[in-house]
C-alpha cells in the first residue's frame, strides 16, 4: 500500500466557485480548434469554420408556386372568363411562347412563368373546356402564388455563418450551393480515465467486493452523443506511479476526463499527480449539488476535468462544464442545453448558497404546460434514477427550496427530445 501524500498548495487555484463562475473560468480559456475540410456526407452535427455564399439566384427565375395557369391578372377583371391555353410548362422546361391578351399557359409547380404573365391561378379555381380552353372562376391579383427570382437566395449573399451547426436543413443549403466539401472545426480528441482500487472493469470477472466502473462508459456515451469517439484509457489504481503513467497518456489528448480521486482522502492522488505533470489547476470545488468536488485544470495542450466518482455527480458535472467546453472547442455558438419553464408537481428541498440539480421527469397538465416531478431517489450514486430522468431541475443557489406549483427552470436531457404522441392536433 502506498503512503498518503499531501496535496500541494496551489496558489492559482480558485476554491468554491459558483456554477456560472466555474463555467466562465473554463470557457474563457477555450478557443475553437483548427479547421478541416470534409465531405458533405460526413458534416452533420459539425460547426462551420467559414462563411458560405450563394452561387446563384434561387429561384433562378420567377416560378409558379402551385399547379395552375399563368395568366395576365388584367384578363380576369370579369368572371367567369374563358382563356385560350397556348402551352403546357412543367418544372425544368422553359416557356416557348409569350402570353397575349386572352391567353394562358398551364404551369406546374416550379415551372418558370412565361413572358407576359404576372400571376398564377390554381388549377382547382378553374374548369377545363374543350378546344384547349380553360374557364376561370375566382378573382386574382398580380404576383399571386409566384416565387420571385432570388426570393430564397441571391448570388453572392452569405447564406451560412461560421459557427452554425450543420443540421439536415443546413446540409440542404450546402448541397444547393454545390458544396461537396465543407470546412468545419475539427473534433477534439478526448480521453477518459477512471481512478480507484475499488473499481471493477467491464470485462473483469465479477467480484462482489468491487464497484463496477460505470463512469467510464457513461462519460463515453455522453461524449459520443456529441459525435466524438473518445479513447477509454482504463482504470488507474491508487498508486502514484501507475496514475502518472495513465495521466501522461491522457495529456496527449485535447481533453482528459478523470473520474474519481479528486477529493481530500489520503489516497486521492489525482490533483498532486496532475500538478507534478505541469497541469495548472484553475478551480476545485463548485457550490453545487451533486458534483461539489469537481476540478478543472489546463496544461499547454490539454483541458483536464476531474469529475466526482459518484456516477450521477459525474454526469451532472459533464452537463454543466464538459459539454459546453467540448462544443466551444468544436466551434459551436450554442453551448448549453436548452432550458424551459415548468410547474413543480411537488416541493423541492435545497440549501441556500449552492445550486442544486434535481433529477426530474416531465409531463403535461391539462393546459399543455410542462410539469416537473422529481424522481424518487436523488442520491448521487443512483445511476438508475438518472436513467429515468428527462431533465435537471435547477434550484438556484439563492433559494432555500422551491414550493409546489412554483414555476422553475429545467435543463432538458437527451431523452426529453422525444415524446410518445404528436401534439399536432392540439
Amino acid at each position: 500500500m502506498n503512503p498518503p501524500i499531501e496535496t500541494p498548495q496551489e496558489p492559482t487555484i480558485a476554491i468554491g466557485l459558483s456554477v456560472p463562475e466555474a463555467q466562465a473560468c473554463i470557457l474563457d480559456r477555450i478557443i475553437p480548434l483548427e479547421a478541416e475540410e470534409i465531405e458533405l456526407a460526413q458534416a452533420l452535427g459539425r460547426a462551420l469554420a467559414e462563411e458560405v455564399y450563394a452561387n446563384r439566384d434561387l429561384p433562378p427565375y420567377d416560378v409558379s408556386a402551385m399547379d395552375g395557369y399563368a395568366v395576365r391578372a388584367a384578363d380576369l377583371t370579369e368572371l367567369p372568363r374563358t382563356l385560350q391555353v397556348i402551352e403546357d410548362i412543367k418544372a425544368g422546361d422553359m416557356p416557348r411562347l409569350s402570353l397575349q391578351p386572352g391567353q394562358c399557359s398551364r404551369t406546374m409547380t416550379g415551372a418558370p412563368l412565361p413572358s407576359g404573365a404576372d400571376t398564377i391561378v390554381r388549377v382547382e379555381d378553374t374548369r377545363p373546356l374543350e378546344n384547349g380552353k380553360a374557364e376561370f372562376l375566382v378573382p386574382t391579383k398580380p404576383a399571386t402564388d409566384i416565387r420571385l427570382r432570388g426570393e430564397s437566395m441571391r448570388q453572392g449573399d452569405v447564406v451560412l455563418q461560421a459557427g452554425e451547426e450543420i443540421t439536415p436543413a443546413t446540409v440542404g443549403v450546402l448541397a444547393t450551393v454545390k458544396r461537396a466539401k465543407v470546412k468545419v472545426v475539427r473534433k477534439p480528441r478526448v480521453a477518459i480515465l477512471s481512478n480507484g482500487d475499488e473499481l471493477e472493469a467491464l470485462n473483469e470477472p465479477f467480484d462482489p467486493r468491487k464497484i463496477p466502473d460505470s463512469n467510464s462508459h457513461v462519460l463515453m456515451a455522453q461524449v459520443q452523443a456529441l459525435s466524438i469517439e473518445p479513447a477509454l484509457l482504463g482504470i488507474a489504481h491508487d498508486n502514484p506511479d501507475e496514475l502518472t503513467r495513465f495521466i501522461e497518456r491522457g495529456l496527449e489528448y485535447d481533453v482528459l476526463l478523470i473520474s474519481g480521486g479528486t477529493s481530500v482522502g489520503d489516497y486521492d492522488y489525482v490533483r498532486p499527480t496532475l500538478a507534478a505533470l505541469g497541469v495548472t489547476m484553475r478551480f476545485w470545488r463548485v457550490e453545487m449539488r451533486p458534483g461539489h468536488p469537481v476540478a478543472f485544470g489546463t496544461s499547454e495542450h490539454t483541458l483536464v476535468f476531474c469529475l466526482p466518482g459518484n456516477p450521477v455527480s459525474s454526469m451532472v458535472c459533464f452537463e454543466q462544464f464538459v459539454l459546453p467546453a467540448l462544443r466551444r472547442l468544436m466551434g459551436h455558438r450554442r453551448l448549453f442545453r436548452r432550458t424551459i419553464p415548468v410547474r413543480l408537481a411537488q416541493a423541492v428541498k435545497s440549501r441556500q448558497g449552492r445550486a442544486e440539480f434535481v433529477r426530474a421527469t416531465l409531463s403535461r397538465d391539462t393546459s399543455g404546460a410542462y410539469v416537473a416531478t422529481p424522481v424518487a431517489s436523488q442520491s448521487s450514486g443512483d445511476i438508475l434514477a438518472m436513467a429515468r430522468a428527462d431533465a435537471l431541475l435547477v434550484a438556484p443557489s439563492g433559494r432555500n427550496g422551491l414550493v409546489t406549483d412554483e414555476i422553475a427552470q429545467v435543463q432538458l436531457l437527451e431523452t426529453a427530445s422525444w415524446q410518445h404522441l404528436p401534439d399536432t392536433e392540439k
